[in-house]
């Protein structure tokens, strides 16, 4: 009787680590995802970063030439992987920011009843476009999208010294997240279940007008299960503590959490996250063009620093490892909103 007894113990305690093992295609899928993470690397950072945050591209202003040139720079990599444009149509999405006489002092608006109001008397209007490209999911009806905005502050000819605003933390950092998970999603091989869209917005440091744009007119809106933002991912708010970042996300959604923390475990990444539960991430970046419209969002940023918003933003200055490590980590969330059933 008592050797039963002891084959039974046995048994039960062997039952979780046997249910625990892959099926060949959980296998198969988990192979797939890791294939598509090892493609994201340093070179394709150095890459991505170092062109975003050249001299030559004068700190890409909003309605600049050099915004444009920064944008269709996105266009050609996404026409590279073969990516769908987000509509199916084109890969920009155009739109106008328009204000009050510049002695006024208003902020840009991009909603269609204040641009109506704005043109009745003497007005700004700064012509932008958003960049987009998207995945097809197996469920046309749900999206979940991964996005950063890649303006940023242009010039300032009567600086004495530098008077570029590089922008290389911000936000070339989250530019190059965006581009390299769009390249391991089609890496992977395998089609998402719900539709992903890679969005890198204009307009952000104007007020967030880019997202803002696409939330009000894009027919999809009510389609949107997830967004997952990027904003200054690149750099150290105490240099002793190298492995910082936010991590904020919506607070009805704990499984959030809970992704990263299994992800870092799992994988080792270098990261020791401040997890920040919100019940609506609205502050800081284009996430809140989405949360204040009860969309769940992630939102990776690594703190403020002595160069936030000055000329000395430069890429020599990002903490690549962490960067790459944040990137990694990211990509595993979307990939987890673009497939999961429930979250």
């Amino acid at each position: 009787m008592n050797k039963i007894l002891v084959a039974l113990a046995l048994l039960i305690a062997a039952a979780p680590a046997y249910a625990a093992k892959e099926t060949k295609q959980q296998r198969t899928v988990r192979e797939a995802r890791e294939r598509g993470m090892a493609t994201i690397s340093r070179n394709a950072a150095e890459a991505h970063i170092g062109f975003m945050a050249s001299d030559e591209l004068k700190g890409r202003e909003a309605g600049s030439d050099e915004g444009r040139i920064a944008s269709r720079y996105i266009e050609s990599y996404f026409r590279q992987l073969g990516l769908e444009p987000w509509d199916g149509k084109d890969y920009f999405q155009p739109f106008a920011a328009y204000r009050k006489e510049r002695q006024k002092k208003a902020r840009y608006q991009v909603h269609p009843d204040s641009i109506a109001e704005l043109k009745k008397e003497v007005h700004q209007r700064i012509p932008m476009r958003n960049v987009m490209a998207r995945i097809e999911g197996k469920n046309p009806d749900e999206y979940v999208i991964i996005g950063a905005h890649y303006d940023h502050l242009g010039i300032d000819p009567l600086l004495d010294g530098d008077q570029i605003y590089n922008g290389a933390d911000d936000n070339a950092s989250g530019v190059q997240a965006v581009l390299q998970i769009a390249k391991a999603f089609v890496e992977s091989g395998v089609q998402p279940e719900r539709t992903v869209i890679f969005a890198l917005w204009d307009g952000e440091e104007k007020g967030l007008l880019g997202s803002e744009h696409f939330m009000l007119t894009a027919p999809i809106a009510d389609k949107i299960k997830g967004y997952l933002n990027f904003d200054m991912i690149g750099r150290n708010t105490n240099e002793a503590n190298p492995e910082h970042v936010v991590y904020f996300y919506t607070e009805a959604h704990p499984v959030f959490e809970k992704w990263l923390r299994s992800d870092i475990e799992k994988y080792g990444f270098n990261l020791k996250p401040d997890y920040r539960a919100w019940d609506r991430p609205i502050g800081g970046g284009d996430n809140g063009s989405f949360a204040k419209r009860d969309i769940p969002v992630i939102w990776y940023h690594t703190d403020w620093h002595p160069d936030y918003h000055m000329p000395s933003d430069e890429p020599q200055r990002i903490n690549w490892d962490k960067m790459l490590d944040i990137t990694r980590a990211a990509y595993l969330n979307i990939w987890n909103m673009a497939n999961e059933p429930e979250f």
